[in-house]
């Protein structure tokens, strides 16, 4: 097959017209849509492998579990063998043959593969409160958290850092509001009980350190071949939001760091974002301009992101004309809504006068699929009906046992596999609690110690001109006390007067810096 083109299957009346993705406008993003069972895991598949062959690294989410065989090559001893070879016939797929491709196991709670990290920092206010489902009012006292941090420079790593952060900021409103704005308690309280939540969901692991370097994404082999980066998501997806949020963050995280790059050759990159609905489900319009934003200029830094859902409805129409490779699955039109659906998923091809797009849509068969690429000058081809080529790696997960031992023996097992805790907003924190607490101690021992002395050279003097014989001008009590007693009720009261204040005063001014 050509250097400059992947292949994806045959097309055409007899599935004989080759359907290639060209690789100079595979950062163009594209759309992998069809209901359930139709294919869609398959073709991913395919693309994830004929990406690789030409050299370009991919990122997808396994949802199922089920493409962690792309470590492994095929065999000719299983069921589908017969149908794969028959069909890579039929579409003029020539050599077919098995092979496995180089792979890096990733997984945010650090079980099926290394752990993916990100900062609190890095995340941002904004993430973060799609994160938490937080209202305005909520994400308007975690966005001064986060500039008080800034500020004060402290870093926030991880969770405890964000929670310790919001404790100060909460005791300290009254000072911190004539500079910030209000900081309401009950605002304060809600962003801790959200994370709280997200702690118990698993997702205070998904923060800290050492975070993900992107450059680890974008490896290629000894051969050549673009590393497939696997991010397993099937206990992710009962996160959805956290699963929506990571890897919108990722994609933020290319586009603000990866530099320039004009119209590659081909991709830097392949970004593969599959149940792409649970990023745009109740997702607030600031949220749905920043994907489009992204998608929009992502690919001058030679992205390409596709997106992988049931149904092109799923994506904001603001982001779905601007997916110009497309492999449409079969549609279901069981209703009057999913019949105005496949319309509509129909309308945006450019038709094709041999049938009816609509048509193909609803007919096409499990493992078929109506396409169109972008051709010369970045304009749509016509529709075409195309069978999907099948996959040379294994269709299937691999072993569990084979891919631990894979993650574990990987070399990047080494750099993300243990955790680190440097210091940090909480630590700091601490350190100014525990010394402001020092200070006023040791400054309400100088004073009750001042206070004591002066109180015993009184009573000294008093009882050595009572010994003397001298003439107190007061008469003296008849209950006297002594001078230790007398030390002791002394003591007891500055406790509860100056020296009190004095440890008020030491520990808010060691905390506010002053």
């Amino acid at each position: 097959m050509s250097d400059e083109a992947i292949f994806i299957g045959g097309g055409g009346a007899n599935y004989a017209t080759a359907q290639q993705l060209l690789l100079k406008y595979a950062n163009r993003h594209g759309l992998i849509a069809g209901a359930t069972g139709t294919g869609k895991t398959v073709t991913l598949q395919i693309m994830a492998e004929a990406f690789s062959a030409q050299g370009v690294p991919v990122f997808l989410s396994d949802v199922k579990g089920d493409l962690s065989g792309l470590a492994e090559a095929g065999r000719a001893g299983f069921k589908l063998h017969d149908a794969f070879m028959s069909r890579a016939q039929k579409i003029g797929l020539a050599p077919y043959e098995y092979r496995a491709f180089p792979v890096s196991f990733w997984d945010i709670f650090g079980e099926k593969g290394h752990p993916i990290r990100a900062t609190v920092t890095e995340m941002g206010p904004v993430l973060l409160s799609r994160l938490l489902e937080l209202t305005e009012a909520q994400e308007g006292a975690l966005t001064i958290a986060f500039r008080l941090a800034d500020e004060e420079g402290m870093d926030l790593l991880d969770l405890k850092d964000l929670q310790a952060l919001l404790v100060f900021a909460g005791e300290n409103a009254d000072q911190l509001q004539l500079r910030y704005g209000n900081i309401a308690a009950a605002s304060i309280g809600a962003i801790q009980r959200r994370l709280v939540v997200l702690e118990d969901q698993g997702g205070a692991g998904f923060f800290g350190e050492p975070a993900l370097e992107l450059a680890d994404l974008m490896r290629c082999d000894a051969d050549g071949r673009g590393v497939i980066n696997i991010l397993a998501a099937d206990r992710l997806m009962m996160s959805p939001r956290l699963y929506a949020t990571a890897l919108l963050w990722l994609l933020s995280e290319l586009f603000e760091t990866l530099p320039e790059v004009g119209d590659p050759d081909k991709p830097k990159l392949v970004f593969f974002f599959d149940e792409a609905h649970l990023l745009f489900n109740d997702a607030p319009k600031a949220l749905v301009e920043k994907v489009e934003q992204v998608a929009r200029l992502i690919r001058s830094k030679g992205v390409g992101v596709y997106f992988v859902t049931q149904n092109p409805a799923d994506v904001p129409d603001e982001i779905l004309g601007q997916l110009g490779n497309r492999v449409q699955h079969a549609l279901r039109a069981f209703t009057a809504k999913d019949q105005k659906d496949l319309r509509q998923a129909a309308d945006t091809y450019r038709p094709n006068p041999n049938f009816d797009t609509a048509e193909a849509i609803r007919e096409v068969g499990v493992g078929e699929a109506v396409v169109s690429f972008l051709e010369a000058k970045g304009a749509p081809s016509v529709v075409e009906r195309c069978l999907i080529r099948p996959p040379s790696s294994k269709l299937g997960p691999m072993d569990e046992a084979a891919r631990q031992a894979m993650v574990k023996s990987a070399p990047l097992q080494g750099k993300y596999g243990a955790p680190l805790d440097r210091e940090s907003a909480y630590e700091i924190l601490q350190a100014r609690a525990a010394k402001a607490a020092a200070e006023a101690e040791a400054a309400a021992a100088r004073e009750a110690q001042e206070v004591a002395e002066a109180e015993a050279a009184r009573e000294f003097t008093a009882a050595r001109r009572y010994t003397a014989g001298g003439s107190p001008k007061r008469k003296a009590s008849p209950r006297c006390d002594s001078v230790g007693t007398a030390f002791a009720k002394s003591f007891a009261r500055q406790m509860g007067t100056r020296a009190g204040r004095a440890v008020m005063r030491g520990v808010l001014g060691a905390l506010t810096g002053r």
